[in-house]
């Protein structure tokens, strides 16, 4: 099992959709945790849209960057630049991800435009944790 820390600002959406996706799609060869800069509330509209899809992401939590924690490793995923300017340096041997990902938090508009902004981030985060998924099976 490979172990994989999602991280980005918040820890309220991109993060904890990529938590979510990579502890489905991946059939135990993930252990998915997520954490965040700066933690606030999982987002109600990423909980949402990630119902939309099958996928219970409600009992989620936000949480701070734990370095320690960190340091156990095997991947380090940053979804923002935030995070990964501001992600603590991590030894050799643990591998280094970003996916620049746009916040949805930030999208305005109806609450359907908005909810489609969520949409556009969900189905980006589950194409890259399927392409990462993808690479895992073809590397081992």
């Amino acid at each position: 099992m490979i172990r994989v820390m999602f991280l980005c600002t918040g820890n309220s959406c991109r993060s904890q959709m990529a938590e979510g996706f990579a502890r489905i799609l991946s059939k135990g060869l993930i252990d998915a945790h997520s954490a965040g800069l700066t933690p606030t509330d999982v987002h109600k509209r990423a909980v949402t849209v990630m119902q939309e899809v099958g996928i219970d992401i409600s009992d989620q939590e936000s949480k701070e960057i734990d370095t320690d924690f960190l340091l156990s490793m095997d991947v380090i995923i940053t979804l923002c630049g935030n995070a990964e300017a501001s992600c603590p340096m991590t030894p050799p041997h643990i591998k280094r991800i970003h996916w620049p990902i746009d916040d949805p938090a930030g999208a305005t508009g109806t609450e359907e435009e908005i909810l489609d902004a969520f949409r556009k981030t969900r189905n980006e985060i589950r194409n890259r944790i399927s392409d990462f998924m993808q690479f895992l099976i073809n590397s081992s």
